[in-house]
């Protein structure tokens, strides 16, 4: 096993319910990342369905995750043939912090889209030319788990010349390797630095909710994100994110509402 699946492993302890340990490693200043818990979220709920992979995960964001024990509880709404659907919720230090409704199916690897409208990926430059962020020494957060090359055409922020455009654009994959699977996507989407920061927003952007799906078993080797927002108002923002896979297929998309930076 990875660092990320022995991360999110969870181990039984009666009907619907599990344990698992909230790995500091996947987080950032404390706070546990939400793509990471939406992916221990998902392996509880497929734990209980007849069908393999999380297709849909619409998560609530009650309040922040600590490194640490934490519980798992699943509360089955449906199971048919081809969809089963859950309640899942993750509960630390007797509080809820995080709601998601599940629906878990089974996808064919092999699948080939029946038709697709899905424009092209904006390409990204070649990984030698995108800015690889390295960790500052002593860092033990989620920087220290994931190897990302961003394009610096969407790095601007970093240098106080944001954009202007909430756009950012990267390749994704884990520095322990862990090829992509769905658990994986499901950290992806909420992997990026929030596409507001090229707007200029500074500090903290906390997720209230989001969505995400899976919509393809992704093929071994490096993933490339795309993430863009259409509306920053009234400190509430949204964010959009499509994964593409080494053989170039879309294999997973999100929206998220989050919060502005203060």
């Amino acid at each position: 096993m990875s660092r990320f699946g022995d991360s999110t492993a969870v181990r039984r302890v009666a009907e619907g319910r599990y344990e698992t340990v909230l790995d500091g490693a996947f987080g950032f200043a404390d706070a546990i990342n939400g793509g990471y818990l939406m992916a221990i979220l998902g392996r509880a709920a497929v734990e209980v369905s007849p069908h393999a992979h999380p297709v849909s995960t619409a998560a609530t964001f009650q309040r922040v995750a600590r490194p640490g024990p934490a519980e798992v509880i699943v509360e089955p709404r449906k199971v048919g043939r081809t969809a089963a659907t859950s309640l899942v919720t993750l509960v630390q230090d007797g509080r809820r912090a995080v709601d998601a409704l599940i629906t878990t199916g089974t996808l064919d690897g092999a699948a080939e889209p029946s038709w697709s409208d899905t424009p092209p990926l904006p390409p990204l430059p070649p990984l030698e030319e995108c800015a690889d962020y390295q960790p500052d020494p002593g860092d033990e957060g989620i920087a220290t788990q994931l190897d990302m090359r961003f394009d610096r055409a969407t790095m601007g922020w970093l240098d106080g010349r944001p954009s202007g455009r909430p756009e950012i654009r990267a390749w994704f994959r884990f520095r322990d390797p862990h090829e992509p699977d769905a658990l994986a996507l499901a950290l992806a989407v909420d992997a990026l630095p929030p596409v507001v920061f090229n707007l200029g927003v500074k500090g903290w952007s906390p997720t209230v909710e989001l969505t995400w799906h899976l919509r393809a078993v992704p093929a071994p080797g490096w993933l490339a994100l795309h993430g863009s927002g259409r509306l920053l108002s009234g400190g509430w923002f949204d964010e959009e994110v499509e994964v593409w896979d080494s053989a170039g297929r879309l294999v997973a998309q999100s929206r998220q509402i989050a919060r502005e930076g203060r």
